[in-house]
């Protein structure tokens, strides 16, 4: 039951990675007239997907491993098996650490949920070897079930972070707590000499950030003169935050309109 369920999460590894080269080459798209904000959001459907697949994958090694629980059967002809489950967990935590430096590098979510998936697996088989030689020296048949129900629960976990994470990505959940302190900070820096901010907005789509906020400077400056700070305040946060576009609107503080549109949904005259 161990090694079936080793193959099972690897034939899930399969299935989400083909799914992940189509995503990030959408991804990889620039923006059109149809998405003007781009394709990155793409990646979410294919960590999505991945994790809907691990956890179907657990729901199947729970079902085979509960069945064998209750009727173990003698373990017979694991040389093979085995060698081949060693191999292919030293191949996945290679190609884990490979994705993971490259998912880091792009802030891609799809390259860091098939890390993570992959160095689920390697643990899976760590677990799957422990088991068999449990069973080899106890001669405990349901130890080999009651392994392959502790990979389950183990990519359970996994799965559930990765759907999380997709499906807090398509819900334009804002910025990291780190990432909003250095926003943050930036903005504070300005606040000086009579200009302040609000309506700040921030939310991120795959490796792609942006960053909407509202600048108010006195009402007797000049255009010119908001924009070269609406300008200075930009390159500011992209200095902090990488691949992020910003959209920064210029108000007047003498403006009482000014204070009306903090909120997302303004209402109408």
């Amino acid at each position: 039951m161990g090694l079936l369920s080793d193959a099972l999460e690897s034939g899930v590894n399969l299935a989400g990675a083909v799914m992940a080269l189509a995503m990030l080459t959408i991804a990889a798209r620039p923006e059109d007239e149809e998405h003007a904000y781009g394709h990155s959001k793409a990646e979410y459907f294919a960590s999505g997907v991945e994790g809907t697949l691990i956890l179907g994958a657990a729901a199947t090694i729970s079902w085979e491993a509960l069945h064998r629980f209750r009727a173990p059967h003698p373990l017979e002809q694991l040389g093979a098996g085995l060698a081949v489950s060693v191999m292919a967990s030293l191949i996945n935590l290679g190609v884990a650490l490979v994705l993971r430096r490259a998912g880091n590098r792009s802030r891609s979510i799809t390259l860091a949920a098939n890390a993570d998936h992959l160095l689920a697996d390697v643990w899976t088989s760590a677990g799957v070897l422990a088991g068999v030689g449990a069973v080899a020296l106890t001669g405990w048949r349901w130890l080999d079930s009651l392994v392959a129900l502790a990979v389950a629960a183990n990519i359970v976990w996994t799965g559930f972070r990765i759907v999380r994470e997709s499906v807090l990505g398509l819900m334009d959940t804002a910025l990291p707590a780190g990432e909003m302190d250095a926003l943050r900070r930036v903005l504070d820096g300005y606040a000086q000499g009579g200009v302040e901010y609000h309506a700040l907005r921030t939310r991120q789509s795959g490796a792609r950030r942006f960053v909407a906020v509202h600048v108010l400077v006195p009402g007797d400056w000049t255009v010119h003169r908001g924009h070269q700070l609406l300008e200075r305040i930009e390159a500011d946060i992209r200095g902090v935050l990488p691949n992020v576009n910003v959209i920064t609107h210029l108000e007047s503080l003498d403006d009482p309109a000014s204070w009306e549109d903090i909120h997302l949904d303004r209402q109408a005259p």
